[in-house]
């Protein structure tokens, strides 16, 4: 984890959040804040509104109370430094990796770049995940791992200041996933960026996050955590030990809550 990470004003913030469809409420006064470097986990029941606050975050739905503000300014729509990802990897099948990775780089909301500029966020990207040997390659012969580097090193030719990453390795192999918690962690050094990363896997969270925030059954954030073991963690059993029961005992109680209320 970066211990550098700016501790004044925060990257990216929602105050006191909502969002309400006629007759259910989906987030209720969420308040959280994350700083430049700082990785924050999403944790939650189904249905707690985890993806639907990312989206909120990243411009593409306008809450219906409260506001997001990024670098202390109101976010009104998507913008090109905030980079959203999902479980799908959402390749263009009939593009290669170079292509797929550099697609959206010439979008009207993004800053113009000359080719030579593309080409070399492109080159910069593909080497970040570790797939510059793989540029040629088509979306057909990647392997579920190459896929999602391949999106994730679509999200860092735009260089965001803010990344938010919707439960991106929930369809990968342990070893696989394990490989792309220890790259998002590298990447968030390198970048910098404010991350958050929405997730069901308790493990997963510990792993890499510097604070684990959890989303109650109707949508309001009921706890947080900070991590402090030192990185790498995956050897830190006994130390993340007592942490992983408090959180699993919390999630339980939402989730109790949950099945109360339904």
């Amino acid at each position: 984890m970066n211990q550098s990470m700016v501790t004044h004003r925060p990257l990216v913030e929602a105050r006191g959040v909502g969002l309400t469809y006629p007759g259910r409420a989906v987030l209720q006064r969420v308040n959280l804040s994350v700083q430049s470097g700082e990785l924050v986990s999403v944790l939650g029941p189904s249905g707690s509104g985890k993806s639907t606050l990312l989206r909120i975050l990243a411009g593409l739905l306008k809450p219906t109370s409260g506001q997001i503000l990024v670098d202390g300014a109101p976010l009104d729509g998507p913008r090109p430094d905030v980079a959203l990802a999902f479980q799908d990897p959402c390749l263009l099948p009939w593009l290669s990796v170079e292509r797929n990775v550099g697609f959206g780089l010439g979008f009207s909301r993004q800053p113009a770049l000359s080719r030579a500029q593309r080409r070399e966020r492109v080159s910069a990207a593909l080497d970040e995940v570790g797939l510059a040997h793989a540029r040629t390659y088509m979306p057909r012969q990647l392997s579920g791992g190459m896929a999602q580097r391949t999106a994730l090193a679509r999200c860092l030719t735009r260089q965001p200041r803010t990344l938010l990453l919707d439960e991106p390795f929930g369809a990968l192999d342990e070893v696989t996933r394990a490989d792309m918690q220890r790259l998002l962690v590298k990447v968030v050094q390198d970048t910098h960026a404010g991350t958050v990363l929405v997730t069901h896997d308790i493990d997963e969270a510990l792993l890499v996050s510097d604070r684990i925030v959890l989303l109650g059954a109707q949508g309001s954030l009921i706890a947080q955590w900070h991590v402090s073991v030192p990185a790498p963690r995956a050897a830190a059993v006994q130390a993340l030990g007592a942490l992983r029961i408090e959180i699993l005992q919390a999630l339980q109680d939402a989730m109790s809550r949950e099945r109360t209320i339904a």
